[in-house]
């Protein structure tokens, strides 16, 4: 399938590693151009170089830390102007914890990087892409959001209202040729879930491999998910042919969540 996407470009946030890598890889090697993002340059250049070499397209590592005032700030400008015809917000989440015991300035710090930075470049970037009567936000979130993760309370928090502010987006929007979507990865083979499961064995007081086959039980595919499988899927919601998806949540799972 062809899904039209030669020429068109893309930013791709948290670009240097995990999904974020694997959504850039995906989209290049349909072609599309690409601004690839992260805190840090060194991982982005090299994955770049990468990117150019095997799919011939065009890439620009730009530094973005969700957290910092002054680089959301400047990546508002760039949007703003050149703009981008897909954006895909995927931040970074917050440290483990419950529903309770947390600090206000702890939620307050997250809410800001989480939620606030990622509302701030949408909005920046929907304005071009409506002119153009083309564009696709796609917002990377958690299974959580639906079936509540036990020790990420402020990620099932946070992450929450992205679902909300997506779909009210994506009524507005829909005339002027433009979806919002969120996609949901269950337990993806990355970097973070191998931390969580880290900290999983650590509280549980087993091992890694203890922790990766309990989690690994809670699955009925019975394995985790690969970051190319979650990618194609990724690639697809932002792809031309995809254009009468809005508004809609997407789970990539393995069959993690049990709920309909």
């Amino acid at each position: 399938m062809d899904l039209g996407l030669k020429g068109r470009r893309a930013l791709v946030m948290g670009a240097s590693r995990g999904i974020g890598g694997g959504i850039a890889r995906a989209l290049a090697a349909e072609g599309c151009d690409l601004v690839t993002a992260a805190r840090g340059l060194d991982k982005l250049e090299e994955a770049a170089g990468i990117l150019r070499t095997d799919h011939a397209v065009a890439v620009e590592p730009r530094r973005l830390d969700l957290g910092d005032e002054a680089s959301v700030a400047e990546m508002e400008v760039f949007l703003a102007g050149d703009g981008v015809d897909i954006l895909i917000n995927n931040g970074g989440g917050p440290p483990p914890s419950g529903a309770l015991g947390v600090t206000p300035e702890l939620w307050r710090r997250h809410f800001e990087s989480m939620v606030l930075a990622l509302i701030r470049l949408t909005d920046a970037a929907v304005g071009p892409m409506r002119q153009r009567k083309w564009g696709r936000v796609l917002t990377v979130a958690s299974s959580g959001v639906v079936q509540p993760i036990p020790t990420l309370g402020m990620s099932n928090t946070l992450r929450s209202s992205l679902i909300a502010f997506s779909k009210t987006l994506a009524g507005e929007v829909a005339a002027d040729g433009v979806t919002a979507n969120v996609i949901l990865p269950g337990r993806i083979d990355t970097e973070r879930v191998a931390e969580l499961d880290a900290a999983a064995a650590k509280k549980q007081g087993g091992t890694i491999d203890d922790a990766r086959r309990g989690a690994k039980a809670t699955i009925p595919a019975g394995r985790y998910g690969t970051v190319a499988e979650f990618a194609s899927t990724a690639a697809f919601l932002v792809s031309a042919p995809a254009g009468y998806i809005t508004g809609s949540v997407v789970r990539v799972d393995g069959g993690l969540i049990r709920s309909i």
